[in-house]
């Protein structure tokens, strides 16, 4: 029978499919000829010994072609092609002459003009060829690679192969990849994508990173279909889009990395540009979850919005919502090279920008738009993309912002939008009317899991009571009252009411010192001895402080650092952790490596979004969040990290909740809305309303402040809002004309009604304070109670449920009964699954059990099934198994005996547990057929032969054989 082989099974296939797709076919021999071997050398080395990396006539009539001024010979050519060095630096300037930005000097202009090797714009003026067994020689090593794809004579593409029955193929495709740049560097100079494939899997990268998170899978509808895949894949388009547009060098921490842009970056950046460019449609909507290459993607659509003919010279805003991340976004351009970058210093600086009409990239923080006058440029051509578009366009600075520029396009690129359109707020509302579905592109965290751009998230529970010593503490608080002298009964109500809240509560000296002491001994023993590193999220600043000193009794002092943002007014205590921006850059750089302390960041805001650190996994968090804030905090643990000399690689994230907001941690992850069009009001009517009570209803209270708003015009406010039924009137209308405000927000419309609004909230602000009860509430006593809830409330340890169930009578009973959150049961019960069968790996029951609850694991985590529908088939599992076992014992056969016998039983053999008995001895005869292919065969025969006593059907029993021993295959791992 014929078996698959590396050639026949791939190399020649993807070659055919290659052809099928326009481009032309070298043969090996050609190939040589075209490259200048020395035919008449004896070996292969000495013929390639002075040979070309190119297809050197080819290239030359290439470049002539287009570039009517270059007047050199052949061999100027390939001495300036073969200046690049053979290195990463090298193949970066190779990539620049591939897109046409390397130049030559013409004598007869004397002055320099752009070398282009590969007509982009008209592909059809260009040569597309591939070849096999691509050999280079050079003086010390050989290499041959399988496939490589030319373009005008110079290869740009090549494809490993690997025989569809050799294990961990691709794996091995890449190794060899690895080798070929440690040993023929000159060879990947000008080459910049690669590809490995056995025909199942078809995985791509770019050369010179042959890192495992930068090697992606090229997705396809089904596994296997290599046609498809390479159709796809080597399509000549989709090759001259990646080699002029989506392949990017960057410096990081000094050092240059390569990157491709992935599937769904470059199909997002494909639908923003078409986007920005469509005159119909100013909106947009780029939901990328956290971890997947969000900055890259904004920074590629600013750089080819800023080159596109159709842009006619734009201007470019990048919108950015803090410090750190504007710092971070302006380095990440410089880093890919991106030019005409101008960073905004002031508001002025900014309106400067707008009015004298620059043409560029301008990189801003929203908050410098405000007070900005409307229509500062009107222009179309003005792009303004906008990171973390959830926050960036909240309260008035969105409004500004759409008003000074009123013809530009918005495109918002979010990781976690706000889903709250019904009232008025949300992303979906803002960015997504221009679409039905409420986004242009979506990539969610189920994509980003699957294709390894993120990891997954494991998170539990160590939740810990809180002990609440009534009597003391009601005792000890009015004995505080009487010392300040304070009686009042609402003032003392207002101050117990801010004192006794979660955040006091979670700030409880004695809770704090138990829970830092569980951290310091789970790190240690579950997260040090991988190598990775960890963050404590606390409630709040103080908090951060206080677990410093808890964590340094159980950890040394200098495997935690504090970081937060400091103020000029912190007491002494919390200022003992202020750092300035050098010290605080340094352990940021610090935690991000492997070799070096700090291995724990204590923190609250800072830190929670926006810092990359792939490092980081596991996230302690003892601090209440909800909605798109969770989801970005615990997505800092989710990023891949791989480190090959110390052999790490990230399985996933893990998070532990000390405060029990697992429920939110669902929702946050489960987080999707496929129907935001539904509840997006209709806008047009709702600015037809605000207009109306804004110009009718609203002047008759504006003209009550008569000295711009000071102390006479507040007594006046006071004297006309006497009557009851006056308030209660205007505080109907402002309350009417909130609701509308916040419901239109962010619009250009609300521009000419900011100032006028504004006045009305300060009028309803003061008549509300008026007439409203007020109760002033001493400062230091308001301190002084804080201190004593958190000095009284105690909390018992924390304790994380890592139970095993064993599989007996009582494991039904005991998930029914426990008393564990309903996902914990879930992961609970499949690790219970998992660790007996690994360790009864000798029985193919159990083996088959593990693979079904593996895959009941995955279609709960991928969200196909339920908890509940999870539990109830991995309750079936124990069952089936409980019932199995039964049985078993009934019969006294051992595990793999059993197994044969319900084989026997479900193919209706006769005399079934003789027959049984027979072949089990055939196996104890065979002692060694796992690992003996002599043996097998004896033992396969043997079995043949005991059924055939029984069955006459010979086909009937052959296949039996067949299922038998494929079973037995799958379950012992041969």
């Amino acid at each position: 029978m014929p078996s698959p082989t590396e050639h026949k099974s791939v190399q020649s296939r993807i070659i055919e499919y290659a052809t099928e797709i326009g481009w032309q076919y070298v043969s090996q021999s050609e190939a040589e000829s075209r490259r200048g071997f020395d035919a008449s050398a004896a070996s292969p080395r000495e013929k390639a010994r002075n040979a070309s990396r190119f297809f050197t006539d080819t290239l030359f009539e290439k470049v002539k072609e287009f570039n009517p001024k270059f007047k050199d010979n052949k061999a100027d050519l390939l001495r300036l092609l073969d200046l690049p060095l053979p290195n990463i630096h090298g193949n970066r300037d190779f990539l620049h002459y591939l897109q046409g930005e390397k130049t030559f000097f013409s004598q007869e202009e004397n002055r320099e003009f752009n070398l282009i090797l590969i007509d982009y714009d008209n592909p059809a003026n260009n040569i597309f060829e591939v070849t096999e067994e691509y050999y280079l020689f050079n003086g010390q090593y050989a290499n041959r690679e399988d496939v490589v794809f030319l373009i005008n004579g110079i290869p740009v593409v090549v494809i490993e192969c690997k025989n569809a029955t050799k294990d961990e193929a691709i794996a091995i495709g890449v190794d060899q990849l690895r080798r070929y740049h440690r040993e023929t560097p000159e060879l990947m100079v000008p080459q910049q994508l690669f590809t490995a494939t056995e025909s199942i899997g078809f995985s791509y990268g770019v050369t010179w990173n042959t890192i495992r998170r930068n090697i992606f899978n090229w997705k396809s509808e089904e596994i296997g279909n290599l046609e498809a895949k390479v159709k796809s894949f080597c399509d000549r388009q989709h090759i001259l889009d990646l080699l002029k547009k989506f392949i990017l060098f960057a410096e990081q921490n000094e050092e240059l990395n390569k990157f491709i842009l992935r599937q769904h970056q470059k199909t997002a950046v494909d639908k923003v540009v078409e986007r920005a460019l469509d005159p119909t449609k100013t909106r947009g909507l780029v939901w990328h979850t956290q971890g997947s290459g969000k900055t890259y993607t904004m920074i590629k659509t600013a750089e080819l919005l800023f080159k596109a003919p159709q842009a006619e010279k734009p201007t470019i805003l990048l919108m950015i919502d803090r410090n750190e991340l504007e710092d971070q976004m302006l380095k990440n351009l410089n880093s890919v090279g991106v030019n005409n970058v101008q960073q905004v210093e002031s508001i002025q600086d900014l309106q400067r920008l707008l009015k004298n009409d620059y043409r560029g990239i301008i990189v801003s923080m929203v908050h410098k738009f405000r007070d900005i006058p409307a229509d500062v440029n009107s222009r179309k051509n003005i792009y303004v993309l906008i990171d973390e578009a959830h926050r960036t366009t909240g309260g008035d600075l969105g409004n500004y912002l759409m008003a000074a520029v009123p013809n530009a396009t918005f495109i918002g690129f979010t990781g976690t939008p706000i889903d709250k359109t019904a009232y008025g707020k949300g992303t979906f509302k803002t960015f997504g009317t221009d679409d039905p579905q409420g986004y242009l592109h979506k990539y969610s965290i189920a994509d980003s899991i699957e294709d390894g751009t993120t990891l997954p998230l494991f998170y539990g529970m160590a939740p810990n009571e809180l002990l609440v010593p009534k009597e003391i503490l009601e005792k000890e608080f009015l004995s505080l009252a009487e010392a300040y002298g304070v009686n009042d009964i609402e003032e003392l109500n207002k101050i117990l009411e801010r004192a006794v809240n979660t955040k006091n509560f979670l700030k409880g000296k004695e809770r704090v010192d138990k829970v830092a002491e569980y951290v310091a001994k789970h790190y240690k023993e579950n997260v040090e001895p991988l190598g990775y590193k960890a963050f404590l999220v606390a409630v709040d600043r103080p908090a951060c402080a206080m677990y410093k000193k808890a964590l340094d009794k159980y950890l040394p002092p200098e495997y935690s650092e504090v970081v937060y943002t400091g103020n000029h007014n912190d007491p002494e205590e919390l200022k003992a952790y202020h750092r300035d921006a050098r010290s605080e850059k340094e352990i940021r750089r610090k935690f991000t490596r492997p070799d070096e302390l700090p291995k724990i960041l204590i923190v609250t805001e800072k830190l929670l979004t926006g810092f990359d650190a792939p490092i980081l996994y596991a996230m302690y968090l003892d601090k209440p969040m909800r909605d798109h804030t969770l989801l970005q905090a615990i997505a800092r643990v989710n990023r891949p990290y791989e480190n090959e000399e110390l052999e790490m690689v990230k399985p996933h994230g893990f998070v532990l909740d000390f405060v029990g907001i697992f429920e939110n941690l669902e929702k946050a992850l489960a987080f999707d809305s496929d129907e935001i069009n539904a509840i997006v009001k209709d806008i047009n009517l709702l600015k037809q309303l605000f207009q109306s009570k804004m110009e009718k209803d609203v002047p008759p209270y504006l003209e009550l402040i008569q000295h711009s708003f000071n102390d006479k015009d507040t007594d006046n406010l006071i004297n006309h809002f006497r009557d009851k039924s006056k308030r209660k009137e205007f505080f109907k209308l402002f309350k009417e004309v909130e609701m509308l405000y916040e419901i239109i927000s962010p619009d250009k419309f609300l521009r000419p009604y900011i100032d006028t609004y504004a006045t009305l909230s300060a009028i309803y602000q003061v008549v509300r304070n008026a007439y409203a009860k007020r109760v002033q509430v001493d400062r230091e006593f308001q301190r002084k109670t804080n201190e004593l809830v958190q000095s009284k409330i105690a909390g018992t340890a924390p304790h994380f449920n890592n139970e095993f169930f064993e599989i007996n009578e009582k494991t039904i009973q005991k998930i029914k009964d426990s008393q564990d959150n309903d996902n914990t049961k879930v992961i609970n019960l499949i690790k219970s699954i998992e660790k007996i069968a690994d360790e009864n790996s000798d029985d193919p029951f159990l083996i088959g059990i593990k693979e079904r609850a593996e895959a009941v694991e995955e279609n709960y985590e991928s969200r196909q099934i339920s908890t509940q529908e999870a539990l109830e088939e991995i309750r079936k599992l124990y069952e089936q198994d409980l019932k199995r076992r039964k049985e078993q014992a009934e019969k006294g056969f051992d595990d793999l005996t059993f197994f044969i016998y319900k084989k026997m039983l479900e193919n209706e053999i006769n005399n079934a547990e003789e027959i049984t008995k027979q072949i089990k001895g055939e196996f104890v005869n065979h002692p060694n057929w796992k690992t003996s292919e002599k043996e097998l065969r004896e033992l396969r025969q043997a079995v043949y032969f005991a059924l055939l006593a029984e069955e006459d059907d010979i086909d009937k029993a052959a296949n039996l054989i067949d299922e038998l021993f494929n079973h037995l295959f799958i379950a012992f791992k041969l």
